[in-house]
């Protein structure tokens, strides 16, 4: 038996620090890091066995992202074609009425999403802004779908409103890991990003958390920044990977392409140090091939971004997806629970 923090007959976790579902908070980098450098069998096969314990290994959450307010963004991310700082060719819009995101969120359920993500480009939702944004929430939850907003920073009273309104998730990404964050965002802090994100659960509110792979950060920094994740008082129930589409005009533009199997070690680790969290392929997907996207799944990945679109960027769109599907005798979820093991 290989010495490391997980049984190679169980996949399981070791037993201190242990939570509910077998989730630990104590993680070090220095054990993260030796699980992501795993001979990649090795690696596979305890993602693969926790990921089983969790999850019905071939069921997917269908999630679909829709930009409610498009560019403009007063924020310097160097990945984001929204930021109004680079010259994307990307024109910025005003807050979409509500009665087409209602009719976006019916599109989305009928093609089988079970969660419908809501994105403004701000780097803080205004006030004046907060009343059409709990109506969209109130609106697409009525419909019987999981609802989701990622607006940027929030203030207690943002939270508050958010929570009144009934909604389910939060998606603030911490992006990268916080020695490396200063490289890529320098008009808000990593700490920031946390106060959010602890604004939020304490709220109540579900929380979708997770980062860009192919920023220029190291695998170090990758390790450390689910590390970051896995070591939050609760588990984000939502870990979002993406993988970075350079866009032109942004100062990313000519960023290298991250290598596959490295994606797939990051994807096997957030399985393996957050067992009872949805795991998800984000951006990036259109530029994966079907062996890559098989891979992931197996790494324990079950949630994806559906339709054609991801805020500014391409996704695979239902034919594609559905092709995959079938050919990896994949599912959907039905449910924001149909997944899970029992």
């Amino acid at each position: 038996m290989l010495d490391n923090p997980i049984s190679e007959a169980s996949g399981d976790e070791r037993p201190q620090g242990r939570g509910a579902g077998g989730q630990r908070h104590d993680w070090s980098v220095e054990e993260a890091r030796a699980i992501y450098e795993l001979p990649f069998n090795d690696l596979l096969f305890r993602a693969q066995t926790v990921h089983r314990r969790a999850f019905d290994p071939n069921t997917v959450q269908k999630c679909q992202l829709l930009s409610i307010k498009t560019g403009g963004c007063a924020e310097d991310c160097s990945y984001c074609s929204q930021s109004s700082r680079y010259d994307t060719g990307l024109k910025a819009s005003k807050l979409m009425a509500i009665d087409e995101v209602v009719k976006g969120a019916r599109a989305a359920k009928a093609n089988g999403a079970t969660r419908y993500c809501m994105g403004a480009a701000w780097r803080e939702p205004k006030q004046r802004d907060m009343q059409a944004v709990t109506a969209m929430v109130r609106e697409v939850k009525a419909m019987g779908l999981e609802t989701c907003m990622t607006l940027g920073m929030l203030s207690n009273e943002d939270v508050a409103e958010l929570k009144g309104a009934g909604l389910d998730y939060y998606n603030h990404n911490v992006d990268t890991s916080e020695r490396f964050y200063p490289e890529v965002i320098t008009t808000r802090t990593f700490a920031d990003r946390l106060e959010t994100l602890a604004r939020v659960r304490e709220a109540g509110i579900k929380v979708c958390s997770g980062g860009i792979l192919g920023l220029g950060e190291t695998p170090a920094d990758r390790v450390d920044m689910l590390v970051t994740l896995a070591n939050l008082p609760e588990h984000p129930e939502s870990v979002p990977i993406n993988m970075l589409m350079a866009i032109e005009g942004t100062p990313l533009e000519g960023a290298a392409k991250v290598d596959g199997i490295a994606f797939v070690r990051a994807i096997a680790l957030a399985r393996i140090m957050m067992p009872t969290s949805y795991v998800r392929l984000s951006a990036g997907r259109s530029e994966m091939s079907d062996e890559l996207q098989a891979l992931c799944f197996f790494a324990g990945a079950n949630s994806i971004f559906c339709g054609d679109q991801l805020l500014t960027a391409d996704n695979p769109g239902e034919d594609a997806d559905a092709a995959l599907f079938a050919k990896l005798g994949l599912k959907a979820e039905t449910s924001g629970t149909s997944g899970r093991m029992a």
